[in-house]
């Protein structure tokens, strides 16, 4: 019993450490370039959340050069970056946190 414990206490460890926070994957790839709440050299997070859903931001970050045409852009800066899945989800999900700020 006291192994079974210990393994459901292990495995929530791991559960909840491997958990990606949205804002971490922000400061390290896309804080050259965007602000949450100002204008850089790309646009604010809060210009993004208004005009686009959760599909095509993650859609945007995982391939800008094929994305830019049918967002109706003439060309793309945004470097594109190898994010797997849950990176591409939980700075989707912190993008959309901006809505209405």
């Amino acid at each position: 019993m006291k192994k079974y414990l210990l393994l459901i206490a292990l495995l929530n460890s791991y559960i909840f450490a491997s958990d990606i926070d949205g804002k971490e994957v922000f400061q390290t790839y896309c804080w050259g370039c965007h602000h949450e709440t100002a204008m850089a050299f790309g646009p604010p997070f809060n210009e993004i959340a208004s005009k686009r859903n959760k599909a095509e931001i993650e859609a945007y970050i995982a391939s800008p050069e094929s994305m830019y045409k049918v967002f109706g852009y003439k060309r793309t800066a945004m470097t594109q970056f190898n994010l797997k899945d849950d990176e591409r989800d939980a700075i989707a999900n912190y993008i959309l946190s901006y809505k209405g700020k």
